[in-house]
């Protein structure tokens, strides 16, 4: 799907989220990537394949 040069990394990737973005919609807060990866804005993700991974906001530190 990615026309990139380099080549975006596939939704497979560790690094996914790294791909271009080749449609936004923030006021529904989603974004698609040229890996075919939904993008939503609290983190979470759906896959091609149609997996899920769940929100992966980084934690608070306590002080």
């Amino acid at each position: 799907m990615c026309t990139h040069t380099p080549t975006c990394p596939s939704a497979d990737s560790p690094d996914r989220e790294a791909a271009h973005t080749i449609a936004s919609r923030p006021e529904q807060g989603w974004s698609l990537l040229c890996n075919g990866l939904l993008l939503f804005e609290d983190t979470g993700e759906l896959l091609p394949d149609g997996r899920i991974v769940a929100p992966h906001r980084p934690l608070v530190a306590l002080a």
